[in-house]
């Protein structure tokens, strides 16, 4: 989010320069800058012990491709916590382990995406009113599911070279 105003007073901000930051949107009435925020959500791999990967179809999001769990970060939760809730909401499947990967911005939405690997035993998928599809994947065949050039891709791929490494 970009500041023009005060959100608490309502005043014209003006730039202003911080230690090393210059043109910073400040409040000459509250004497306090506003630097821009964003959203972040995670995104995460999930794999089971036969190193198959879990994609989800979500209609809302592609009717054509697959994709990884992902979601927005809850206030007051850390990115893992997040993690570990979105793979349980979205699938039914518990974290056994998480291992954090690589963060990537999403220029669209300007978010920051937390990319996580997590590894979990197979069991039933639960039924999530977000997902319209679920089903594990072998490595291979789950990366020609997902969208070229897409942050899922990517991330996708850097599990697999962890993955593989083990």
């Amino acid at each position: 989010m970009l500041f023009s105003y005060c959100p608490k007073c309502g005043e014209k901000l003006v730039l202003k320069s911080f230690g090393d930051e210059v043109d910073i949107p400040y409040c000459e009435i509250c004497k306090s800058p506003y630097f821009d925020y964003f959203g972040q959500a995670v995104i995460v791999a999930v794999f089971n012990e036969h190193q198959q990967v879990v994609l989800l179809k979500q209609n809302y999001v592609s009717s054509e491709h697959r994709g990884l769990v992902a979601g927005y970060l809850k206030q007051g939760t850390s990115a893992e916590e997040n993690a570990v809730r979105e793979v349980l909401e979205e699938t039914g499947q518990v974290t056994e382990s998480i291992q954090y990967v690589k963060s990537y911005w999403h220029e669209n939405k300007e978010l920051l995406m937390l990319g996580f690997l997590v590894h979990v035993k197979r069991r039933a998928f639960n039924d999530s009113k977000e997902v319209d599809e679920i089903d594990w994947f072998e490595r291979n065949h789950a990366l020609t599911l997902v969208r070229e050039g897409s942050i899922g891709k990517e991330h996708l791929e850097n599990c697999i070279a962890i993955v593989n490494q083990k």
